[in-house]
């Protein structure tokens, strides 16, 4: 099995701010190395939820965190549900929130889930293998144009058509191996180090998990559980998720987002967040050379605001009082009142 070799290690809890006693939440806990770090940067007294939608990393992480006992709280959920999940465990309002999307070195390890086609395996590519359509069932049953515009839209394949079309040629389509050499086919061969399939099996993972559908529910829930001057930090490995990530950002930064035309704001939209780096954060080349999966990362930072004149944010069912700012929100004693102060409303 790969090593998990965690991503831009040192920018994240530089990024994140961590401190002793902070409350951090991880939403794609993989192999919990950026977990371990957080904990260990944030001892003492500090508590980390860390969420998989994969039940294999939940169990992984699990032995490899086992040390920090009950700071830690692991779910095996989706992030899409990331409010519910921290509303039910009491874990908010917090310090910080990281998302690492994309796939961990221990799923691709994993040849039979489906992900990579290094080895022969069924189509699955599903991170909760125990539910929803695989994607063997995506490429056996759209049509021919569907199955374009999913690689198209999602893996941005220029050959979507003819992959889509050899696809449909060939089916029943069952094994990644059969897969690649189908798509390897309709383009003609290989051409240069990447081999012609990346980008099919990057566009039926995203669609068989709803990846894009799900980040900016997640991204503004998120932005929602984060306390004063608490920090959101993101990592990217593709064009796709990377838009969607600055655009929330960007508009939860702006206190008008109404078109540039608009010579009045009437949308009354204010600034929840404050932008940490404008410039987005890549690996150095040392970690490149020692974790070529890094290459393509960028990870990019905010800080929650909140206006004089909030004096609520509601969080579910749940109420962050403004007032209790910095430090003082991750005590005991705070946390207690702020829910009497909520049962009495």
């Amino acid at each position: 099995m790969s090593a998990h070799i965690p991503v831009l290690l040192e920018e994240v809890v530089e990024g994140l701010a961590v401190q002793p006693g902070g409350r951090y939440i991880d939403c794609t806990l993989g192999g919990g190395g950026h977990a371990a770090a957080i904990l260990e940067h944030s001892s003492p007294g500090g508590q980390l939820l860390g969420i998989d939608a994969d039940r294999s990393a939940i169990g992984q992480a699990g032995a490899a965190l086992a040390s920090y006992g009950d700071s830690v709280l692991l779910v095996n959920d989706n992030f899409v549900n990331l409010e519910s999940i921290a509303r039910a465990n009491s874990f908010q309002p917090v310090h910080g929130i990281l998302f690492d999307l994309g796939l961990s070195s221990l799923q691709l390890a994993a040849g039979e889930r489906g992900f990579s086609f290094q080895k022969d395996a069924p189509l699955d590519m599903r991170f909760d293998n125990s539910k929803g359509k695989t994607a063997a069932d995506l490429v056996n049953s759209l049509s021919e144009n569907g199955l374009a515009r999913i690689l198209l839209e999602y893996g941005e394949e220029r050959l979507s058509r003819q992959i889509a079309r050899q696809i449909v040629q060939n089916r029943p389509v069952s094994t990644t191996l059969q897969l690649a050499a189908i798509v390897e086919k309709a383009a003609g061969g290989r051409h240069g180090k990447i081999h012609p399939a990346t980008r099919t099996f990057q566009a039926l993972r995203i669609a068989v998990n709803g990846e894009l559908d799900n980040l900016k529910s997640a991204l503004l829930q998120a932005i929602g559980l984060l306390g004063f001057e608490g920090r959101l930090a993101v990592i990217t490995y593709h064009s796709l998720e990377d838009r969607i990530v600055k655009q929330v950002l960007s508009e939860e930064s702006r206190d008008c987002i109404c078109p540039p035309e608009t010579l009045i704001c009437v949308c009354g939209h204010k600034a929840k967040l404050k932008l940490i780096n404008r410039k987005v954060i890549t690996p150095q080349a040392a970690e490149i050379k020692r974790n070529p999966r890094s290459r393509s990362a960028k990870l990019r930072i905010a800080e929650r605001l909140m206006k004089s004149n909030e004096k609520f944010v509601s969080i579910g069912r749940y109420y962050v009082l403004t007032e209790v700012k910095s430090s003082g929100w991750r005590k005991t004693s705070v946390r207690r009142n702020l829910q009497k102060e909520v049962l009495t409303m």
